[in-house]
């Protein structure tokens, strides 16, 4: 079913973005599948199962805090880890901690900071590893947005 370190659907409009992205997860071994807008990621993320989302806040037809509220009210992927990577403005932080996002990481970011925050959330789901501050958002700290 996933690969051997995890499955993770990256959303984002920026093809070069999400190449930069993928490359970056397989280096470590995971298995990437992307999607180009929130829409297209609701399109496959029933069929991709992933182990983690990661979502572009600002993108056409459906954006990424629009997504992961409509992720957050399926109890098919209710419980799917999601990381928004985009700028990270107070507003969208406020935003998608509303949503249920678990962790946020600030464009530009370093690529192991990225795998970082990714591991971090399929250790998480997975129940392996140490639990976070608070039981809900502690991942969110992997990327925080004011640092």
């Amino acid at each position: 079913m996933s690969g051997a370190s995890g499955r993770v659907l990256v959303v984002d409009d920026n093809r070069v973005i999400r190449q930069l992205i993928r490359v970056n997860l397989e280096l470590e071994g995971f298995e990437v599948v992307t999607a180009a807008d929130g829409a297209e990621c609701l399109d496959v993320v029933h069929q991709v199962r992933p182990d983690v989302v990661t979502l572009d806040v600002v993108m056409p037809r459906l954006d990424g805090l629009q997504t992961a509220a409509l992720l957050r009210d399926d109890p098919r992927t209710s419980r799917i880890p999601l990381a928004i990577i985009s700028a990270c403005t107070q507003y969208e932080v406020d935003s998608g901690v509303a949503a249920g996002v678990d962790a946020f990481l600030a464009k530009p970011f370093e690529p192991a900071e990225l795998v970082r925050v990714v591991r971090q959330l399929m250790y998480r789901e997975a129940g392996e590893g140490p639990p976070s501050v608070d039981g809900r958002h502690g991942a969110g700290r992997a990327g925080s947005a004011t640092g």
